[in-house]
């Protein structure tokens, strides 16, 4: 495949606009470009209308199966006037490419596509199987992963690539865990000047407000390399108008986890804060969580980690470094899996994702396929080894 033809395919991938939904009509471009080779398994796993995720295996089934994700949604480009170059475009200037989804992560994805299609074009006789997943809401909450997961799809997985942008000069092995959550509290209105008539939400959610903040700060343990635990209440709204006893409030808070910490001590903490605020009079509060993950544990000396630093050195020509990540991705639910493996994060990208003239180099899009399709049959070259060792 050419370098223009390669481009061209993230440059459709960038064409749809496939903003926190329809990734449908993602699945089924990429799915089409895999239609000619009767050797692919082609699969889409609907997750809601128009949201199917695409399961793509090729490869030798007898051998280790490695797995290449890369998500298929992009955020909203927000006011596209303040953009210099449309969004959904894929418009080049120069070496780069621009458009919502350019560094997250469409082109990583395509990126994984190529690879499997020029494994394909080349009839390269692999040792392994080779699994992409291309998966819905990573954006809103992994809950594509979280669907391919429960339905066994990493089930099998010996390794596992995510395409997200760190960059080709980082290696992701360890990860952040996210919680979100939302406390409501219930009142009862009434005039304000006539409160006793009334029960103030507003005060009723302060007392949780005011005891949540503690508790958190007694986990003091930190990662030496994600950090400490964090929390942040982010958004607190109540009240109807200013002469009336608010009968509803309610914040949402998020959490950015370790590995020290598991999702269910927090949950265990905030479930007992609530129950305890309830035995007071008038407190009517209720907790809900909104698509949690687990911190991403990892060991910077597993095969995949090394391997894939080893192949960006010689690819790229640079030092890459192995590192944590500070954000969630779909790594936290395929770990959910039966199966024991690695997971890393490594991507092409640049630090626009998420903001206007979102943008990526073509040169280290490019790249990032070379990685790829040397990783993928070292990965298996190495599993064998050890597993005759």
């Amino acid at each position: 495949m050419t370098p223009q033809a390669k481009v061209e395919i993230l440059q459709h991938l960038i064409q749809i606009p496939s903003v926190n939904d329809h990734e449908t009509d993602v699945a089924d471009y990429i799915a089409s470009l895999f239609a000619p080779y009767p050797q692919a398994k082609i699969e889409k796993v609907p997750f809601a209308q128009n949201r199917d995720n695409l399961v793509v295996t090729i490869g030798n089934p007898a051998g280790p199966q490695l797995g290449l994700c890369g998500h298929m949604d992009v955020v909203s480009a927000g006011n596209e006037s303040a953009w210099s170059h449309a969004p959904f475009a894929g418009e080049v200037v120069g070496d780069q490419l621009f458009g919502r989804g350019a560094s997250d992560m469409k082109s990583g994805l395509a990126a994984i596509v190529i690879t499997l299609l020029e494994f394909l074009e080349q009839g390269v006789q692999l040792k392994g199987s080779v699994r992409l997943m291309g998966t819905v809401g990573e954006e809103t909450g992994e809950y594509g992963a979280a669907k391919l997961t429960d339905e066994g799809y990493a089930d099998h997985l010996a390794g596992l690539v995510i395409a997200e942008p760190s960059g080709l000069d980082n290696v992701v092995y360890t990860a952040r865990g996210v919680i979100d959550y939302k406390v409501v509290s219930t009142g009862k209105a009434s005039h304000s000047a006539r409160p006793e008539k009334g029960v103030n939400a507003i005060d009723n959610l302060m007392k949780f407000y005011n005891a949540v903040g503690p508790i958190m700060a007694k986990h003091t343990k930190t990662d030496p390399v994600l950090g400490g635990l964090l929390h942040n209440v982010d958004l607190i709204s109540g009240g109807e108008q200013i002469n009336s006893i608010p009968a509803h409030a309610e914040l949402m808070a998020n959490m950015r986890t370790i590995p020290a910490y598991p999702n269910q001590v927090i949950y265990d903490e905030l479930e007992a804060l609530i129950a305890k605020l309830n035995e007071e009079p008038d407190v009517d509060l209720a907790l809900s969580y909104s698509y949690p993950e687990e911190a991403i544990p990892g060991d910077p000396n597993a095969p995949l980690v090394q391997l894939a630093k080893q192949i960006s050195d010689e690819v790229c020509g640079h030092d890459t470094q192995i590192v944590g990540s500070g954000g969630a991705n779909d790594g936290a639910e395929f770990l959910r899996a039966k199966a024991d493996f690695t997971s890393i994060e490594i991507g092409p990208g640049s630090n626009t994702s998420h903001q206007v003239d979102e943008y990526i180099s073509i040169t280290e899009f490019l790249q990032a396929v070379e990685v790829y399709e040397a990783l993928v049959p070292a990965f298996f070259e190495e599993t064998l080894k050890t597993a005759v060792d």
